[in-house]
C-alpha cells in the first residue's frame, strides 16, 4: 500500500464528528462547516488531498497553522514524528489540544500566536501546512521551511485563493506550483 492509500485509508476512519461542537450531522458532507469564532473545519476531500500533496514522512516534522477544529492537526500527527501547531482564537486553541489529547495524540505540541510568523524556536520544519488563505507568502514560513521541505499555503483575495505548494530545494531555492482554486478563511495577523 502506497503513503497516500495509507493516509486516505486512516482518513476515511477518522470521525470528523469528533471534531465537531455542534452540527454533528453535517459530518458526513463534503464542504467546509462553520466551527464559530468565524472559522471552519475544511472540506474533507480537500484536507485529504493537501494532507497527500504535503508528501508526509515518518520522520517529518511539522508546522500547522490554524489548529482549527484539530480534524488536519490528527491527520498529520498520523503520519508524521511531529506536529507544532498554532492557532490565534484561544478557545479553538483549547478544545483542540483537550480533543487531541483525549484521543491518544501524544506528538502534537500546541501554540496560541500569531500563525503568519510560524514558529521559529523548533524550525527548520520539513513540512508546512497553512489552513487558512494569506495575501501573500508569509517570509517567516518560507525560511523556516527546511532544505527538501514543502508548504502548502492558499494564497489570494478574500473569496478565492490558489493552492500553492511551495518547495525548497537542496540549494535553498523556492519554487512553486499553483493548484486548484480553493476558498479558506482568512489568515490573520501580521500577513494577512
Amino acid at each position: 500500500m502506497s503513503r497516500n492509500q495509507e493516509i486516505a485509508a486512516y482518513f476515511r476512519d477518522l470521525d470528523r464528528s469528533y471534531f465537531m461542537d455542534s452540527d454533528k450531522e453535517l459530518a458526513n458532507f463534503d464542504e467546509a462547516i462553520p466551527i464559530g469564532h468565524g472559522q471552519t473545519i475544511s472540506q474533507p476531500s480537500l484536507v485529504l488531498k493537501m494532507t497527500q500533496l504535503l508528501d508526509l514522512q515518518p520522520e517529518s516534522k511539522v508546522l500547522e497553522i490554524g489548529t482549527g477544529s484539530g480534524f488536519q492537526t490528527a491527520l498529520l500527527a498520523a503520519f508524521s514524528k511531529e506536529v507544532y501547531t498554532v492557532e490565534r482564537i484561544a478557545q479553538l486553541h483549547e478544545r483542540a489540544r483537550e480533543r487531541l489529547t483525549e484521543a491518544g495524540y501524544r506528538n502534537v505540541h500546541f501554540r496560541m500566536g500569531d500563525g503568519t510568523r510560524g514558529w521559529s524556536e523548533h524550525a527548520p520544519y520539513d513540512r508546512i501546512m497553512v489552513t487558512a488563505a494569506a495575501s501573500d507568502v508569509p517570509p517567516e514560513l518560507t525560511s523556516q521551511l527546511s532544505t527538501d521541505g514543502r508548504m502548502l499555503i492558499p494564497v489570494g483575495g478574500q473569496f478565492m485563493q490558489e493552492l500553492l505548494l511551495i518547495e525548497k530545494d537542496r540549494s535553498g531555492k523556492v519554487s512553486q506550483k499553483a493548484f486548484d482554486p480553493v476558498r479558506f478563511v482568512r489568515l490573520r495577523g501580521e500577513y494577512e
